[in-house]
């Protein structure tokens, strides 16, 4: 019955049958976050182990409408911290890479075969700076760890690298402000430019679907029901 899912005419009756399960407060909430989420741009954590600045990067990405969130596993489990998230996890797709010892390479295959540049954020690389970054093609911003930044092979494998301007004696910010200084101006920027960054029509009712089943109590007996009646 899943694969009636292939389907966007069915994909949309769903979101309408689903929609009636929620306040009208939330749909109408659901329609109006959506039209500014983008998966133009996309954030790579990698091996991140501090659980309060992995949860607090989750949701700047949440507030500045940035969909898609892949998280490398190599040494380090990613765990969240819900007073941090405040729930934007939820709102997110995650997708984790934990599957091999060393899952950067696959990650970051990935996201090429995706037709994103891998952007590797470093303040010690012969990089550009922020302002100067060119939105011309979907990218994905890629964070390492505090302590030891990002691995040689993200390093080596990134398209281009880039660094906020910073002024004072500290090399680096922490993960999480770096995260949210770049989202910010970037995601600004992007919002301003003629590029269309916005979603396509089934990516939308894909990610809205997702919402209602982290919304709706007992959803899965409900769309299960759905799916029956329709095949």
């Amino acid at each position: 019955m899943m694969t009636l899912l292939n389907n966007i005419s069915i994909k949309k009756d769903l979101l309408k049958h689903l929609s009636e399960f929620i306040s009208e407060n939330r749909k109408q909430r659901f329609e109006d976050i959506i039209n500014f989420r983008t998966k133009y741009i996309s954030v790579v954590l990698e091996d991140i182990y501090q659980s309060h600045n992995a949860s607090a990067v989750l949701r700047s990405c949440d507030c500045f409408g940035i969909q898609d969130v892949h998280i490398i596993e190599n040494k380090n489990k990613y765990v969240l911290s819900e007073n941090v998230t405040l729930g934007s996890s939820k709102w997110l797709s995650l997708h984790k890479y934990n599957h091999k010892e060393q899952n950067t390479i696959t990650t970051i295959n990935k996201l090429k075969s995706e037709g994103y540049r891998i952007v590797a954020t470093s303040p010690h690389k012969n990089n550009s700076l922020l302002e100067n970054l060119s939105l011309d093609r979907k990218f994905a911003l890629v964070f390492g760890t505090e302590l030891e930044g990002l691995s040689d092979e993200a390093i080596e494998n990134a398209d281009e690298f880039v660094k906020i301007p910073m002024y004072g004696f500290t090399e680096s910010f922490n993960i999480s402000v770096s995260a949210a200084l770049s989202l910010h101006y970037l995601s600004e920027k992007l919002r301003k430019s003629g590029i269309n960054w916005h979603l396509t029509e089934e990516e939308s009712i894909d990610i809205q679907l997702d919402w209602m089943r982290n919304t709706i109590k007992m959803v899965d007996v409900i769309e299960k029901k759905f799916l029956k009646d329709r095949s």
